[in-house]
This record gives C-alpha cells, structure tokens and sequence, in this order.
C-alpha cells in the first residue's frame, strides 16, 4: 500500500508539473510581434459630412477602422481641406493622399471614357449599373482605363434617379435652352451644349452662391436630400424632373495603387468589403430621405416642381445618340467600352421592362 501511495503521488508530481508549463507555452503563442498599422488620407469632392455624398466616405472611414482593430486608420478630408475637390484624381494618383472619393465624370478631360462609369443619359439605372460593374465586366473595365494612373476605382454609392434641375425662369420649349448657362458636368453637359445650352463645372460648395448671383441661370445637383441641404429653392424656384441627364449617378472610391498592395491580404478584403457595403448603404439613404425633402420643398417653401416638356425630353434623347456617336469616332477606348456598356444595357432593358416597368404601371 505504501508503495502505491507513493507511485500516486510521483505522478501527481508531474502532472502538476506539466499543467505548470502550459501558461508559459501559451504565453510564448500571445507574445508575437505587434501588427503594422497604416493611416490613410481620403480627400473627396464634397464638404464635409455633406448629407449623403459626404456622409458615405465617412462612413467607410468608420467601417474599415472598426474592422481593421485600428490597423488602418483612414481620416476623410472634405472638398478644399488638403486638396480642392476637382483635384482628388491626381492628388490620390500621385500618392499625395490614398484615397480619394469623387465622380468618375470629373476626370473627362484625362480619361474620355471615364464618364461612361458615372452616368449616361437616358442610360442605366442605379440597379443596372450595379448589376454591370460587378457581375457584367464593367468594373474590369474601369479598372484597366485608371490603371496606367496607380489609380484603383471602387464603385462608392448612388444617388438613384437625379432631379433634372433648378431654373430661375419657366421652360416650356427647347428655345428656353438656347444660350441657358447651366452647371451641368459630364456627358449631360455636353448633351446640353449640343442643343443650345452653356454647360457650367462648379464643385458643390460654388453652386448656390453662382445660382443666387446670377453667375448661372440654373443647377442639377442631385434630388431633393441634397438640393435641400444646400438651400437651393432660396436661389431659384422652379424644379424640373426627371433626371434625364444622371439616372443613376455612381460615385467612386479611387485608391492608390501602391498604398493598396502595401496592405496585408486580410485589410485588402476590409477596403473591398467596405466599398461595397457603402455603395449599397448610400442608395439606401437617398431611397429614405429623398421623399421627405420633396414633400418639404413643396409643402413648406412653395417649390414648384414640373415635368419637362416632352419635346425637350425628346430633343436631350436625340443629342445623347449625337454625343455618344461622336466620342466613340474619337476615342478607342470610349467606343470599345460603350459598346460594353450597351451590349449589357439593352438586355437588362429588355428584362425590367418586363418585370421592374411593368410592375411600376401595375401598381399604378
């Protein structure tokens, strides 16, 4: 019996004995080197925390922070702050910030097929455009024409369906367009110009005071959210629909090249997934809000909001087809990406004309 009291107690010995090291080769796995950490300039085109344009770029910022633990800190300039808004294009490309958030058809005079991924007139919505960046090749495609800049676009929210715009006189006819000085950028600028109009590239921050002057004679912006915010219906009090110009206006993430492979695989993703996820939360909120607006535009300061003459509806369609015939005669890469952006479109068109249209009418 003594014997196998004491052959129990040896192997008490040693188990307490092993359980002892564990802490030591657990603490041996905890004690790795600390992870490198990154901080990040995002500049974008428009003030700071502007609702909805401004508010996505901070809310990446939030999102990719909280992920990353801290390990990518990205602080969000608004228009102005480090750089002007008209200059993020270059100011990300050249590595003076590594992010940038604006629209693609800012950049039309460096890359002239760059507007193609924002908005065409009459083109595809918010829906289609999604559908095609990412399932349809068009982000591939987007890719390939900002890459010999060290620049990667990700697609960075929608404003849906834009208003078509503020004008300080009625129109009733397209004579009403010839000679209008509009701010209007991208593709619907040089549509606008094509039948009679003066196209006017002011950054948000310049709209209103250029309206209430008298610089301009009228302004798109965005829709109602957004016109609201910026006091529009003080400067001017006719408002036009719909957006025959913007149907579905996507915004962009562009990344520096450089900085973006810098990063570990894991914090690739979170950029990635946080695009995404902004690019769907932005929609969302212009869906919400942009209801309430209007309803207040016309209930509580008297706006009087009006189609646009069909005959003007007509004359924009006919110099869209004049517009984008020309561009694709003069640049490669804007007809080969067109006829991209076509081939999906006039599918998808087809689809939601049976199913998206028809229910519209049907619930009508």
């Amino acid at each position: 019996m003594q014997k196998i009291i004491c052959f129990l107690f040896v192997t008490l010995l040693l188990l307490v004995g092993c359980s002892a090291e564990q802490p030591t080769q657990t603490g041996a796995q905890i004690d790795t080197p600390p992870q490198k950490t990154y901080r990040w300039k995002l500049v974008t085109a428009w003030p700071k925390n502007f609702p909805g344009l401004g508010r996505g770029p901070e809310t990446f910022a939030r999102y990719v922070n909280e992920m990353s633990a801290g390990r990518l800190e990205v602080r969000v300039y608004g228009a102005g702050e480090l750089v002007p808004g008209f200059e993020v294009f270059d100011a990300v490309s050249q590595g003076t910030a590594q992010m940038g958030h604006a629209g693609a058809y800012y950049w039309k005079g460096k890359i002239p097929a760059a507007p193609i991924f924002s908005a065409i007139p009459f083109g595809m919505n918010v829906t289609e455009m999604n559908a095609w960046l990412h399932y349809g090749g068009g982000l591939e495609l987007w890719r390939e024409i900002y890459e010999p800049f060290g620049v990667i676009p990700f697609a960075g929210g929608n404003s849906g369906v834009q208003m078509a715009g503020w004008f300080k006189n009625e129109i009733n006819s397209l004579e009403d367009f010839k000679g209008l000085n509009m701010r209007i950028p991208g593709l619907g600028g040089e549509v606008f110009k094509k039948v009679g109009g003066v196209p006017v590239t002011l950054t948000g921050g310049e709209i209103f005071t250029s309206l209430q002057t008298g610089a301009i004679d009228a302004t798109e912006w965005v829709g109602p959210y957004n016109d609201l915010a910026f006091g529009l219906h003080n400067a001017a009090n006719n408002y036009y629909h719909s957006g025959w110009h913007e149907p579905g206006t996507v915004l962009e993430f562009i990344v520096n090249k450089a900085a973006y492979e810098a990063l570990s695989k894991d914090l690739q993703a979170i950029v990635d997934v946080a695009t995404r996820a902004v690019n769907q939360d932005m929609h969302d909120e212009y869906t919400a809000r942009n209801n309430n607006a209007m309803q207040q535009l016309i209930n509580e300061h008297g706006v009087n909001v009006k189609p646009l003459p069909e005959d003007v509806l007509a004359a924009l369609k006919q110099a869209t087809e004049e517009v984008m015939a020309e561009k694709s005669a003069q640049d490669a890469d804007f007809a080969r990406i067109y006829a991209a952006y076509q081939r999906f479109y006039q599918g998808v068109k087809r689809y939601h004309k049976l199913s998206e249209q028809a229910y519209y009418e049907n619930r009508e």
